[in-house]
């Protein structure tokens, strides 16, 4: 599924993404600045959480709760070492019932599960974006 969307329509776009997700566990692909963490801003509020949302850059995760839920939110930009993710224990935030949003997981591959859902964010010429949800 293929959408093109602007700030304005957000709301849209989260709906969208949760509706088509099989998966508690999300991954967001994309360039710097095309909009990632945005849009899990976005998501962490539909989700029920009050919690303020920045990017886990530094700290590799932080977890926001939500009325039913934990959110995990992963960036593993600076991640260098596949070892990086076992001294957290990343495998196992995978494995709980919670919803699991990661930037940039290419380096966690071999741990995410077949039916996890990835978001393909593109930006536009005119600025807008594009998602692809697959």
């Amino acid at each position: 599924m293929e959408l093109n969307y602007t700030i304005n329509d957000l709301d849209k776009v989260v709906s969208t993404l949760l509706s088509n997700s099989d998966s508690k566990i999300i991954l967001f692909h994309g360039t710097m600045g095309v909009g990632k963490t945005t849009l899990i801003k976005a998501l962490v509020k539909a989700i029920g959480s009050t919690d303020e949302v920045q990017s886990p850059t530094y700290s590799l995760v932080n977890e926001y709760q939500a009325s039913t839920s934990r959110i995990f939110h992963f960036d593993l930009y600076r991640v260098n070492e596949i070892d990086e993710l076992y001294n957290i224990g990343f495998e196992e935030y995978l494995q709980e019932n919670h919803w699991v949003f990661i930037e940039w997981p290419e380096l966690a591959i071999d741990f995410i599960p077949e039916n996890a859902t990835n978001v393909f964010l593109e930006i536009n010429e005119n600025e807008s974006r594009k998602i692809t949800i697959k």
